[in-house]
């Protein structure tokens, strides 16, 4: 797997240059859906062809995110969720004056 093949799921599947898996699995989802060959009667070789590049993207997608080593870091964390951190010093300071 390399970034170009990766980089053209996305761009299938409508995605930016980042996404959740939530997001991947909704654009999925909302894709196949509308390209599904039994809604498209009048299409169906199109809507064919387009359901196998929506599945080989989702695919390749998933593959990618299964294999990606998350950061359980304090420091990774806190850049993914800025000011999270300010919150619970805050909370807890504030309950521990009650």
């Amino acid at each position: 797997m390399n970034f170009k093949e990766i980089d053209e799921a996305r761009r299938i599947l409508g995605l930016g240059e980042t996404a959740t898996m939530k997001e991947i699995k909704n654009a999925y989802r909302r894709l196949s859906h509308h390209h599904h060959p039994d809604k498209n009667d009048s299409a169906n070789e199109k809507s064919n062809e387009m359901m196998k590049k929506l599945n080989r993207a989702y695919k390749v997608l998933m593959d990618y995110c299964n294999e990606y080593r998350y950061s359980f870091r304090q420091e990774d964390i806190t850049k993914v969720h800025p000011g999270e951190d300010d919150f619970r010093t805050w909370h807890d300071k504030w309950f521990d004056s009650i």
